[in-house]
């Protein structure tokens, strides 16, 4: 799984099963872009056919850790020839982080049949220190816009 997106990375996640279970590296500093470093990260679960965006931050890169379920993400890009749309699937059987730059427009919807989770771990606290500062995210999910999943 690769992309046409300006800042955007895929890394294909490995699996290592041994009869105790699996271990996944989710990242390693060394295999980070330069200067884009996680500040915090979070576990989101997602039930069967819910869709999480479509949004975009203005100054946060998101990096999503698809590891659970079945998931189908979503990216948008505004270009000067219009938008490029890209389309992946992804989760337990197609493993992948996605680092999701500022200003890419991004969704993903778990088209399995049970809930999944997703880590993020993004290089933007939430809401700023504290959680005192206004949220960075530009929601598109209930505007008509050219952002439809």
């Amino acid at each position: 799984m690769t992309s046409q997106i300006p800042g955007v990375v895929i890394n294909k996640l490995s699996r290592f099963t041994d009869a105790r279970g699996w271990l996944s590296e989710l990242f390693r500093e060394d295999e980070l872009p330069e200067g884009f470093h996680p500040v915090m990260g979070y576990l989101s679960v997602t039930h069967p056919g819910v869709a999480r965006g479509p949004h975009e931050h203005v100054t946060q890169s998101d990096c999503f850790c698809f590891l659970s379920g079945k998931y189908r993400l979503t990216l948008w890009f505004r270009s000067d020839t219009g938008i490029l749309k890209e389309v992946h699937e992804t989760g337990e059987e197609n493993a992948f982080l996605v680092i999701v730059p500022p200003g890419v427009v991004h969704a993903y919807e778990n088209i399995g049949e049970q809930d999944a989770f997703v880590l993020n771990f993004p290089d933007k606290l939430y809401a700023g220190k504290g959680k005192k500062e206004p949220v960075d995210e530009i929601r598109h999910e209930d505007i008509d816009s050219e952002f439809k999943l």
